[in-house]
């Protein structure tokens, strides 16, 4: 039996699981920093010495090769089912495709005697974090690498721990330059500082558990992050027409990735809320991966009677999902309404387990509330913008009398002597 919470807005009991919900952050990384720390400064210190002790402390195996040799990558490619081959290869050029439109260019213009524009370039070196541990994810792979391969990152590494070959063969096919098989917040640790065997990287993606979140956040300045990725999220918003049985398997699907996942239905209509909790407790018990659903739904599962479709969409906006699906009869006057979710599927036949496979769009996306401020992972992640700027003599003396106004207000001289140097000289 799975206790799924059916809840009337706004009673108070709605309220307070509401502001929980919309609360969440990352207060529980903090419980591990300490350790983290410890971690990334242990690598930089004693480089693949500690990386080795490491992964026989935490995941109890003995680590023999850092580095996944290339033969290893092309025989993994034989020991994987033609079908699921074939899926990773039809997801990558799906993944591609979407990710090209979101190249950007150089730019530059003229005004007034100056030359202004932005100059955009890849990263050199990009490292993925693949996460292992209850499951393998070749799709992570995918949803990350090729973002990085369309921007035109130089070379990019993956790290993820004792790969299948399902993972290494999609390594290969998304173009991994290296594969390492590191786990955890020393795996993260790594790519950000470098060791003997593994080349410090310019940018850290992926996502993981709170360990390799809280690495991320460690290092990140050191070198930069995609976003602090954490549990898995699905909010659903739901009118009568939708059915109670696939609501159920849309909620049990974001259940099964963790213990510590998110799933919220809202609904208008409080029978559908009632049989869509009943349709839980029956699909669940059948569920391969069902302790961890069970908890999560348990934990971090809720029904919400709303009074209006409009008030429904107004709490998926405030929790700011990262994934939102309208399943609805008429989506887009809703879809309108949304600022805050990581992705949006729309409409009834939409299910959120496209966006994790096979849609385009990268499956990294923000979570806990992140939606109001962060973007999914995309080719923007792995670009640098330089700002670029050209004056003549003429710009020069025409904008002086602005910059000494400047200067003489924040007190900073040299700045306004700078630019009287130049004018003397001009």
């Amino acid at each position: 039996m799975t206790a799924v919470p059916v809840l009337e807005v706004p009673s108070p009991q709605a309220k307070e699981l509401l502001a929980r919900i919309a609360e969440r952050g990352w207060r529980d990384l903090a419980a591990c920093e300490v350790e983290v720390r410890a971690i990334v400064e242990a690598v930089r210190a004693r480089g693949d010495e500690a990386l080795r002790e490491l992964t026989e402390k935490f995941e109890g195996r003995v680590l023999t090769a850092i580095e996944v040799a290339r033969p290893a990558l092309d025989r993994a490619v034989e020991r994987v089912a033609p079908e699921v081959r074939q899926a990773i290869h039809r997801t990558i050029e799906r993944v591609r495709s979407y990710h090209r439109r979101q190249l950007e260019p150089s730019w530059t213009y003229r005004e007034e005697g100056m030359l202004l524009g932005q100059i955009v370039r890849p990263v050199r070196r990009a490292g993925v974090y693949a996460p292992g541990g209850t499951a393998r994810y070749p799709s992570s792979v995918i949803m990350n690498v090729v973002p990085a391969r369309v921007a035109g990152v130089d070379e990019v590494l993956l790290a993820t721990p004792s790969p299948g070959p399902e993972v290494l063969c999609a390594a290969r096919a998304s173009g991994v330059d290296r594969v390492f098989d590191l786990g955890g917040a020393q795996a993260i640790a790594a790519l950000a500082v470098g060791t003997e065997t593994v080349p410090q990287v310019d940018l850290v993606v992926g996502p993981g558990n709170r360990w390799v979140t809280a690495a991320k956040r460690a290092v990140y300045g050191e070198v930069g992050i995609d976003m602090l990725a954490g549990p898995s999220e699905i909010l659903i918003v739901a009118d009568g027409g939708a059915s109670p049985e696939v609501l159920a398997a849309d909620m049990i699907a974001q259940a099964e990735h963790d213990e510590q996942s998110t799933a919220i239905l809202v609904t208008d209509n409080e029978a559908l809320a009632r049989r869509t909790a009943a349709a839980i407790d029956e699909q669940v018990e059948t569920l391969p991966r069902a302790t961890i659903a069970r908890r999560a739904l348990e934990s971090r599962g809720a029904i919400f009677v709303a009074r209006s479709l409009d008030e429904a969409v107004g709490i998926a906006d405030r929790v700011a999902p990262e994934h939102l699906v309208l399943a609805v009869a008429q989506p887009d006057p809703l879809l309108r309404r949304i600022r805050s979710a990581g992705a949006v599927f729309v409409g009834y036949g939409t299910p959120q387990v496209v966006g994790d496979y096979v849609a385009g769009p990268s499956h990294t996306l923000p979570t806990g509330g992140g939606a109001r401020f962060a973007s999914p992972l995309g080719v923007h992640t792995f670009l640098a913008r330089t700002s670029l700027v050209r004056y003549g003599a003429e710009a020069l003396h025409r904008d002086a009398p602005a910059m000494r106004a400047f200067a003489s207000v924040e007190g900073l001289e040299g700045h306004w002597r700078s630019v009287e140097r130049r004018l003397k000289s001009s």
